[in-house]
């Protein structure tokens, strides 16, 4: 009878930290250096939101000629077409170059065309800035949420990586009360330029701070660094310098071990490995829905045309527009940040599921408000349309601001991770360029008919959400992304994390004496599998177990 694969001792829980976090040095000097990459999504609020806010500004278009139609168009996705021309490069500069040199240099194109944008003097010059802007933020935007998940202590991962789109909204504030600031106090070209300048702040820092912060283990042990790897553990995670304490060698085993699995799923790692095999095709169905979704729910024709919105049920006034933006921004940045303290509590697919009935139920009677007001004039419909926007939001920012970039990242292993991530940056871009041509026109065009065309889409979106979202809660990174490789993989790297931790104890009482580990298959391999895979498998256990007898023997070096 064959054996059947034991449960590991130990797994992950048994060795994290459960005091506060803030009193473990270790965790307490990661979270400070997290909040580096974490900007990065501050940033991107600032970049997108700048433009929505300029238009409010009667400085702004008197200097550029009050630009409408296709020009205002070109003018808001300019940003996007620089990211799109920039999004092929980025997943390499990140797995070839490193997650830190990767968000340095785009912070440095950055700093450029912000540059040219504060001294622009036409419209096709800061059409151009906005390109480069775009083209320097994508390279941030696919290195820093790596760094952020590839680094952050486990326990904390799903809260850190929601907080990070969430931030979007922190952003986003910033520009709406900058401008709103630059109105009352500021007149001429400075109202405009004073909004622009804020855009060099976070960049500056990254370029200046960014190589005090630490590298990711994960890219360190794919590149043959496992020495540093596992030292970053130490320190880090371990709140102290021993390599060999049990919750470094278990998750340097589970990442090491993924990555060999990997390898052998993922043998071509460039982007038509992405959709290879059936896990992977599984994981990119998700992740190209939910970009769609995160910018097709309706949410666009408030991120880039309030303006418009608000004119249409009758607000007109400048300050009250400028306030209202100002408002909602403050609000959304709430919401996202307590839906993001929620994710691991709560779960992902409840939340995604909450979000997208709340948002059907909002957008639907928003869009009732809408008719009244454009059919029959009524001032009480205007009235009631603002408080729905705020409770539209409200169930947007319950998902897909804390879950949009998070949920990518976990669901994907680490040798497709960047270009995945890529493709998803690559799907909100177009989403993105589509709201950016098309809203205005259909507005214009057919008013708020338009509406329901968003009704019928958030009906499709609840059905994909309920059918597909998998719950991901409770998994250390590398058993998350095993989730969609079937049952083995996850088993294999459960098993040999926990090994790996027994072997780490039990040779630290001993002195390094080394003890023999019994190789355990489940029934289901000896069943199914090929003489020749279970030889694979064999193999690949040993190897994993030896490299760590042989970590003991000797000091790991880089």
């Amino acid at each position: 009878m064959p054996p059947q694969r034991h449960a590991p001792e130990w797994t992950v829980v048994d060795f994290i930290y459960t005091g506060y976090w803030w009193r473990n040095r270790g965790i307490l000097i990661l979270n400070i250096c997290l909040l580096l990459p974490l900007l990065t999504a501050v940033v991107n609020g600032i970049d997108s939101s700048l433009v929505n806010g300029l238009q409010i500004l009667p400085d702004w278009q008197e200097f550029f000629g009050h630009p409408s139609g296709k020009v205002l168009g070109l003018i808001n996705s300019a940003q996007n077409i620089g990211g799109f021309i920039g999004l092929p490069m980025t997943p390499f500069a990140s797995d070839i170059l490193g997650r830190r040199a990767t968000l340095f240099i785009g912070s440095l194109i950055m700093l450029a065309g912000v540059a040219v944008q504060i001294t622009a003097s036409s419209v096709k010059m800061f059409i151009g800035a906005r390109v480069i802007i775009g083209f320097g933020l994508t390279f941030c935007t696919n290195a820093a949420p790596l760094l952020l998940i590839e680094l952050a202590y486990p326990t904390q991962r799903g809260k850190i990586t929601s907080l990070y789109n969430s931030s979007w909204y922190v952003g986003s504030v910033v520009v709406a009360w900058v401008c709103f600031g630059s109105f009352q106090n500021m007149k001429g070209d400075w109202s405009w330029r004073t909004p622009s300048l804020v855009q060099a702040g976070i960049p500056l820092l990254q370029v200046l701070l960014v190589w005090f912060i630490p590298e990711s283990p994960r890219y360190l042990v794919s590149k043959g660094f496992e020495g540093k790897a596992a030292r970053i553990f130490a320190k880090y995670h371990a709140n102290s310098n021993d390599e060999h304490d049990p919750l470094v060698v278990f998750e340097i085993a589970q990442i090491r071990h993924a990555i060999r699995l990997e390898q052998e799923i993922n043998k071509d790692t460039s982007f038509k490995s992405l959709f290879a095999t059936p896990g992977n095709r599984k994981r990119m169905r998700i992740i190209i829905a939910i970009a769609c979704f995160s910018q097709w729910s309706g949410n666009g024709l408030v991120s880039y045309y309030i303006n418009l919105v608000l004119e249409g049920v009758g607000i007109n006034s400048t300050e009250t527009k400028a306030a209202i933006n100002g408002g909602l921004q403050i609000f959304n940045l709430i919401v996202a940040y307590t839906a993001s303290l929620l994710v691991d509590w709560v779960g992902r697919r409840p939340l995604f599921i909450i979000s997208n009935t709340g948002m059907l139920i909002a957008f639907g009677l928003w869009t009732v408000t809408e008719a009244l007001f454009n059919a029959l004039q009524k001032t009480a419909a205007a009235k009631a349309t603002i408080p729905l926007i705020f409770i539209y939001y409200l169930f947007y920012d319950i998902a897909y601001s804390p879950m949009l970039v998070a949920y990518t990242l976990e669901i994907l292993p680490y040798r497709i991770r960047a270009k995945g991530f890529a493709v998803m940056n690559m799907t909100v871009f177009l989403t993105i360029a589509f709201n950016q041509f098309v809203n205005p026109w259909a507005i214009d065009a057919i008013g708020w008919w338009y509406y329901i065309v968003y009704c019928g889409w958030l009906i499709i979106e609840l059905v994909f959400v309920v059918t597909y979202i998998v719950e991901t809660k409770g998994r250390t990174l590398e058993e998350t992304a095993a989730l969609f490789d079937g049952e083995q993989p996850q088993e294999d790297l459960q098993v040999l994390g926990g090994d790996a931790a027994t072997m780490s104890m039990t040779m630290s009482r001993a002195n390094g004496v080394t003890v023999t580990v019994e190789r355990h298959e489940s029934r289901s391999d000896d069943d199914s599998a090929s003489l020749p895979e279970k030889k694979h498998r064999e193999y690949d256990y040993y190897y994993e177990l030896g490299k760590l007898d042989r970590n003991f023997a000797s000091p790991s070096s880089s």
